[in-house]
């Protein structure tokens, strides 16, 4: 008797950044830290951009746009301005 069941074409494909442990699961981005899903251009701005090489496998790498780290402080700067 054969088997009618339909079988799933379900796979998972795990990809880790050898430099900063970013992950990509099924192509979406997830930070190392949190486990969160990311976002490839704040990830350059913050990460890949300033500290990459050429291990890096962020697609965006080199790419302008997404959250920098001088944003960051800026933000912090006026959210709790020094007196």
């Amino acid at each position: 008797m054969m088997n009618d069941r339909e079988l799933s074409d379900l796979k998972l494909e795990r990809k880790e950044c050898p430099k900063c442990g970013a992950l990509w699961i099924n192509g979406e981005h997830y930070w190392s830290g949190t486990g969160k899903k990311g976002n490839e251009l704040d990830l350059a701005g913050l990460v890949c951009n300033p500290n990459g090489d050429e291990t890096c496998i962020n697609p965006c790498k080199g790419k302008d746009g997404g959250v920098t780290w001088a944003q960051r402080f800026e933000e912090l700067e006026n959210d709790f301005p020094r007196d």
